[in-house]
């Protein structure tokens, strides 16, 4: 399986850390990780895209694992990194889908980069806030509440020192104590997951990208509750929005609303997916519908 790490610079004299994999000869695809994240992905989504033709490109979001925080960003930020990573590899165009946390910033690389972009995929992605039409708390697991709450009506130092405290937890915990962490925004088709095949792997994603600093996490949560830089109803370049409806992190009223704004959207709206389970169970359905545009 090929695979490889390193660094690319960025604005600002920034660095970001980038892992590259599957076939480095193929269809290139940006994937932004969820909150909190890193530059990983599982190893049978690797070796299937060596096989398939895609080559995988993920970095950490400013601020996650090795790559350089960059303070204050707002979601459309991460246009400047995606296109430092693409000037770097030498990458003209290319496809790209998020997950969670990750949603909204492969929607900025979509709505702002419409010439580079050819199509994407938000999974299980948070809409802005606030968003019209939208009550954006409504059936959200009760940490995620806690969280996004406190960050809209608090000191930003008190979001900090609590935001500290939860990465510290994190950083600490094994794949099953995080589990137990995470517990309130995990529904049961979710947690079913986790003991399956997902645990090792959310545990070594969320971890890694903590084990600096909470920069990345603290960054996320002020970017998510303010103005993002951008308008979903922008993007021109095709887009899917998967969504299920027992997704306890990012409620499935989250990806509805997307899917009605966003001009063409094809919709995957599907009752029975929670939100890990919307993305892990079809990401070569992802990756062969992404691919079909170049």
């Amino acid at each position: 399986m090929s695979t490889r790490n390193f660094m690319v610079p960025a604005v600002g004299g920034r660095e970001l850390e980038v892992l590259e994999a599957g076939n480095l000869q193929g269809l290139p695809i940006l994937i932004h990780h969820g909150t909190p994240g890193c530059a990983a992905l599982p190893a049978a989504t690797m070796a299937e895209a060596e096989t398939s033709g895609w080559r995988l490109i993920t970095f950490s979001r400013a601020g996650y694992g090795a790559s350089s925080r960059a303070p204050g960003r707002d979601v459309a930020q991460v246009v400047e990194d995606a296109a430092a990573i693409m000037d770097w590899l030498g990458i003209d165009r290319f496809a790209t889908w998020g997950l969670s946390g990750g949603g909204p910033h492969s929607l900025a690389c979509a709505a702002l980069m419409p010439e580079r972009v050819v199509a994407v995929s938000c999974l299980s992605g948070v809409a802005p806030y606030p968003a019209e039409g939208l009550d954006w708390f409504a059936e959200m697991g009760e940490a995620n509440v806690q969280d996004f709450q406190r960050t809209i009506s608090s000191d930003p130092a008190e979001v900090r020192a609590a935001i500290e405290q939860e990465a510290a937890e994190m950083r600490a915990a094994t794949p099953e104590q995080l589990m137990e962490q995470i517990s309130s925004v995990l529904s049961e088709e979710d947690a079913a997951l986790m003991r399956s095949d997902a645990e090792n792997f959310v545990h070594l994603s969320m971890t890694r990208g903590l084990a600096f600093s909470a920069d990345g996490l603290f960054d996320d949560s002020l970017a998510f509750t303010r103005p993002w830089g951008f308008e979903p109803a922008q993007i021109r370049v095709p887009t899917q929005v998967w969504q299920g409806n027992q997704d306890l992190m990012v409620p499935f009223s989250h990806g509805k609303w997307l899917a009605e704004r966003i001009p063409g959207a094809e919709p995957h709206l599907v009752p029975e997916y929670g939100h890990l389970t919307a993305v892990f169970g079809h990401l070569t359905e992802v990756h062969t519908w992404l691919a079909q545009w170049f």
